[in-house]
């Protein structure tokens, strides 16, 4: 202890303190939680290849998808198999059209077609000010409500395609467990910043006596 010098806690500064850790700490544990949904994400992925025929008028744009800093849309066509439900299939991006009054053209392959993919449960979803209405332009697309809205048997699940006919879209998609580093390094950091707050709290509290 410094001369001079006595420990007298302040309490203003130890509920500072206090709040300080509980506030970082809850930060830490939501990073932590972010990236153990994405290392677990990845565990889940699946490769499937599936055969069948698009369903190209049930075609959907997903709008706002940003590529290489250009505007795009994600195409999602349902795939009916020989048997059994059809899948829907996020075929990659493709760029936008100068005036959004204009749709882009979708090349999809014609006949049978095997495509090859990952599995996944549902799309990222869009932050969207209402329900998405009905049509080819939407932001989000559930698999359970497209299969009511349509009549399609539907999967409920989503394929990411990887590989198939040429169709001129992109499929540039993002590792599932990208960031996972990054939510770690934000974790730690917030728990750096709990143990400063309790240590700013304790030289604080050394008061000349």
């Amino acid at each position: 202890m410094p001369a001079g010098y006595s420990f007298r806690p302040r309490l203003w500064v130890w509920a500072l303190a206090a709040a300080g850790c509980v506030a970082f700490i809850a930060l830490g544990n939501w990073q932590t939680r972010r990236a153990e949904e994405k290392r677990t994400l990845a565990a889940r992925l699946e490769s499937v290849d599936v055969t069948g025929t698009f369903l190209s008028k049930y075609t959907v744009l997903l709008d706002n998808k940003l590529h290489a800093g250009k505007a795009g849309y994600e195409v999602v066509t349902p795939l009916q198999p020989g048997v059994g439900a059809a899948v829907l299939i996020n075929r990659g991006w493709i760029e936008a059209p100068r005036t959004r009054e204009r749709l882009p053209e979708i090349c999809t392959p014609p006949g049978e077609v095997r495509i090859g993919g990952w599995k996944t449960e549902r799309l990222p979803h869009a932050l969207e000010p209402a329900a998405s209405p009905a049509g080819p332009l939407r932001q989000n697309l559930d698999a359970a409500a497209y299969a009511r809205e349509t009549g399609l048997a539907l999967q409920s699940f989503f394929i990411l395609q990887r590989d198939g006919p040429p169709d001129g879209l992109v499929r540039d998609w993002p590792r599932p467990d990208a960031g996972v580093q990054m939510h770690e390094s934000y974790a730690l950091q917030w728990y750096s910043f709990a143990v400063l707050a309790l240590v700013l709290g304790i030289v604080l509290s050394f008061r000349r006596a």
